[in-house]
């Protein structure tokens, strides 16, 4: 299966040599699931012909913010629309969890209660489905589209995963990213930009056993439409 990567940032120079690039991250996590990928830099204006060239489609995390004024973003979003009307399953994560739900009607914005960095718990209203994993960011959606159609957050982020049906499945943490890369992350960009205080809390907070695997099951199914 035909799996294109919208690349919507650059990971940071001193990570790249250890931990490669966004595209690379989502292929490692996704590693021996029977998936081809293809990448385009939208962040360099580089995007694929049409919503059908690839099965499915996965929209990568950034530095950027969904609201910002980049040339790349309004075809970006006009590109999530159609492949979300062709009827093909897309992921997203970070940046792409959330230029997805701006993209079909929500609400993005810098989150008035901080960045929120390491390890988080999230559940849905009945609290029997519940996923951990390690976060990094302080936008989020602060409002969901109304297609969504299932959605686990917490008292942080209210929106942290949300499901469009069987079109779009996108969350705010990183699966992708090991817990050493979320510590090399707050080494190479959040000294100086996010309060000490936070970042001591981030780093005894992030745990080795996060639910990665349970997240890229997740994803597999989610492409494949196995769910």
């Amino acid at each position: 299966m035909k799996i294109g990567i919208l690349q919507t940032g650059i990971a940071a120079d001193a990570l790249i040599p250890k931990h490669g690039d966004y595209p690379d991250n989502f292929e490692v996590l996704l590693q021996g699931r029977g998936f081809e990928f293809e990448v385009f830099q939208v962040v360099n204006g580089v995007f694929p012909a049409d919503a059908n060239v690839c099965e499915g489609w996965l929209v990568t995390g950034s530095k950027h913010g969904a609201y910002e004024p980049h040339d790349w973003i309004p075809p970006l979003e006009t590109l999530i629309r159609e492949i979300y009307a062709a009827d093909l399953p897309m992921i997203g994560v970070c940046f792409g969890h959330q230029i997805i739900a701006q993209a079909l009607g929500g609400t993005v914005k810098k989150f008035d209660g901080g960045w929120g960095i390491g390890n988080f718990t999230y559940t849905d209203e009945s609290g029997e489905n519940t996923i951990t994993l390690n976060a990094y960011h302080q936008d989020q959606v602060i409002t969901a589209p109304e297609c969504a159609t299932d959605v686990l957050g917490n008292d942080f982020c209210a929106n942290a995963v949300l499901t469009y049906g069987t079109n779009a499945f996108t969350m705010q943490p990183h699966p992708e990213f090991s817990t050493q890369y979320i510590r090399d992350l707050i080494d190479a960009r959040a000294i100086g930009v996010v309060d000490n205080d936070v970042l001591e809390l981030a780093r005894r907070k992030l745990m080795e056993n996060v639910d990665a695997q349970k997240a890229a099951d997740q994803f597999e199914a989610f492409l494949k439409r196995t769910k």
